[in-house]
């Protein structure tokens, strides 16, 4: 996925936009290479579905949504397993997620079902997440709605523990955790974003929700202190100090965090810190993954571009959000 590297303004506000650009094109490449490579098309699998990865189609207020699941080796159809709903970035889909994100192994590894969810957009790899805008009629959809009827469609085919469904999400994505956490509340047990921040002006959840928060301080995507205030307004994002507050307060939780250093086991150029804040309602936490000199990038994982930053390789997200997950189910 190589691209040439397109020139930046001086002005900060200039620098972001042109690093987003950048970033939209070399998804768009990506989204393409992935359907030159054989990408399966969407159908509707058997109401059953075992170990591997699947296609699955159904049909929301009129649009035909698509999500990939990946049904892990041991499941076992007569035991409750929990699902981690993985949302990709923008002009992606849920393929490019799974490469990305290296969540399938980790699944087979501890025995968790997940499924890649795919936006809406252009074509079948352009895609993005409906994150801070209200639904209407020829769009942007409801991907609220979406999920749950996601959730649904999987229950049917699935064993689902209704009681340990998770969310995580990288950029676009991680903006969408936030949204579920706030408005489908009663079905997501607790969410992970990463280099994803609060995208909608009012979050009112039904029930506190735990949330481990990845970002890193040198992302300038989607920047640690949010957007420039000349910045477009395209899709816009609050900072992630703003969207913590919000759900420290949500939740319940102390003003004040519990600060750890992480070991620096990588000599990559980042450091990890650990920001706690809890317990809070029904023991839920927010979780602050701070990757000093991190750029939009998953932690643990090797960047497919280059120029989206450093990826600390200090922690993987995968092990950490899935231990938290294991810590929060839904009382």
């Amino acid at each position: 996925m190589g691209v040439r590297a397109a020139g930046c303004e001086k002005d900060s506000c200039g620098r972001n936009v042109a690093m987003m650009a950048r970033w939209l094109l070399a998804m768009m490449c990506a989204a393409t290479a992935c359907a030159a490579s054989g990408a399966p098309a969407a159908t509707t699998r058997p109401a059953r579905l075992g170990v591997g990865d699947h296609w699955c189609s159904l049909e929301v207020d009129g649009w035909k949504r698509m999500y990939m699941v990946h049904v892990p080796r041991g499941y076992d159809a007569a035991k409750a397993t929990p699902v981690v709903l993985a949302f990709h970035g923008s002009l992606m889909n849920g393929a490019m997620m799974a490469m990305f994100s290296g969540l399938s192994a980790k699944a087979d590894a501890a025995g968790f079902i997940v499924a890649y969810p795919n936006g809406t957009g252009f074509g079948q790899g352009a895609l993005f997440f409906n994150a801070w805008a209200a639904p209407k009629a020829g769009g942007p959809p409801d991907d609220v709605r979406f999920t749950a009827k996601m959730l649904d469609d999987l229950e049917g085919r699935l064993n689902v523990d209704r009681k340990r469904v998770f969310s995580t999400g990288i950029s676009n994505g991680g903006m969408m955790c936030y949204r579920l956490a706030a408005e489908l509340s009663e079905r997501i047990a607790a969410i992970a974003p990463v280099s994803g921040t609060v995208a909608i002006e009012k979050s009112a959840p039904r029930r506190a929700v735990s949330v481990m928060h990845f970002h890193g301080t040198a992302d300038r995507i989607v920047p640690f202190q949010g957007m420039a205030a000349n910045a477009p307004k395209i899709m816009p994002f609050k900072s992630v100090p703003e969207s913590l507050a919000i759900w420290v307060k949500i939740d319940g939780c102390p003003a004040e965090a519990r600060v750890k250093e992480l070991a620096d086991k990588v000599d990559d150029g980042t450091k990890v810190v650990e920001k706690v804040y809890g317990p809070g309602k029904d023991g839920a936490e927010v979780v602050l993954v701070e990757i000093e000199g991190g750029g939009h990038t998953w932690p643990g994982r090797e960047p497919p571009v280059k120029f989206i930053g450093k990826s600390t390789r200090d922690v993987s997200a995968n092990d950490l959000m899935w231990d938290f997950f294991e810590r929060h189910p839904m009382k």
